[in-house]
């Protein structure tokens, strides 16, 4: 049975349901307007949603001639209140098998690569505030794209925040699984509906359906 010290997990699609494109396009698009651009090509609006890059932000930037950093904020602002919007009206929820890690002894952690205030609203909206014992997503600004995973940098912080050396880290995304084993953690792929058919080019140490599946790897079960 796996020893581990603590269990990491990822925020959208694990404990909660992910946002929705039309949700994310929405905010993009009010994130073009509020730094004066009104009618962005769609190619470019579709750049911004997910899996953003310094080098594809840099590049659709230098389209409109907009400072990188102004319009990422503006970007990050408008996705964060945008998915807090799904929560308030209920689009968007936790996952009920979250019940499954709720008696579990270990130190547990979130690290997302959502904005921070995201991070904070689910774990106050979600009731997951007394669960999580430190919690990250990026800041806002430029210099947070860097750090998003694949990048370890904040599974690293969580774990020295938790003093743990050994742990699982919990994801739905192949930049999860590289993440946690470029951090010397064991990685678990959750399949959920949302990336049923996703083929990853790297190997996780599990790969479960639910959460359930993740409270028997711990338990040995």
């Amino acid at each position: 049975m796996p020893d581990y010290d603590a269990i990491l997990f990822d925020n959208d699609g694990v404990l909660v349901e992910p946002p929705s494109d039309e949700t994310l396009r929405t905010a993009a698009e009010d994130a073009f307007r509020a730094v004066g651009v009104e009618s962005p090509d769609e190619e470019h609006v579709a750049e911004i949603l997910r899996g953003v890059t310094p080098e594809s932000l840099d590049a659709v930037c230098g389209v409109y001639d907009l400072d990188p950093d102004e319009f990422w904020t503006a970007r990050d602002r408008h996705a964060s209140a945008a998915q807090r919007g799904e929560f308030r009206e209920a689009t968007r929820a936790r996952y009920d098998d979250v019940a499954a890690i709720e008696e579990l002894s270990h130190d547990f952690g979130v690290v997302s690569s959502n904005q921070h205030a995201t991070i904070e609203f689910v774990l106050d909206h979600c009731e997951f505030r007394d669960l999580f014992d430190t919690y990250y997503g990026r800041e806002l600004g430029l210099e947070s794209l860097d750090r998003k995973k694949p990048n370890p940098h904040y599974l690293d912080r969580a774990m020295a925040d938790l003093g743990a050396e050994t742990a699982l880290y919990v994801g739905d995304s192949e930049s999860d699984v590289v993440a946690a084993h470029r951090a010397g953690l064991d990685s678990a792929f959750v399949r959920r509906d949302h990336c049923r058919g996703v083929e990853l080019s790297v190997e996780p140490d599990y790969e479960v359906t639910d959460l359930w599946g993740v409270e028997k790897i711990v338990n040995g079960g």
